[in-house]
């Protein structure tokens, strides 16, 4: 079994920076086994949850959606079994609760995830 655990939310300014972080703890082989991804994924009220960000923790391959390309930027400590989604020049979009998950499969889909974390709030003002 994967716990996972997100820090890092708040509220910031547009323009301003944040950085996630996703932490998994359990059994040792289930924390990050190779050939998983860890995602990041957002839904702000009255939406649907989308795909914001992943990594693959063996290839460090990393996706993301258009609407964060250029912004966002996603990495991983193996040693700490943490993965981190720095957020640059966020805009009051960005706001939503922001879920970290572990699965095997699909990267970009939230249905390829099998573990997910509480969620943290994130809040851009105008």
């Amino acid at each position: 079994q994967v716990q996972l655990v997100e820090s890092g939310g708040g509220l910031v300014q547009a323009g301003g920076s944040l950085r996630l972080s996703c932490t998994a703890s359990g059994r040792a082989f289930s924390t990050s086994p190779m050939g998983w991804f860890r995602g990041w994924f957002r839904q702000a009220p009255g939406k649907e949850r989308e795909f914001v960000a992943a990594i693959s923790l063996s290839r460090g391959n990393t996706y993301y959606a258009d609407s964060v390309k250029g912004r966002f930027t996603i990495s991983r400590d193996a040693a700490k079994n943490t993965v981190y989604l720095q957020m640059n020049s966020l805009k009051p979009d960005d706001t939503a609760v922001y879920y970290c998950a572990a699965g095997p499969t699909t990267p970009t889909d939230l249905r390829g995830y099998v573990a997910w974390g509480q969620g943290t709030q994130v809040t851009v003002s105008s």
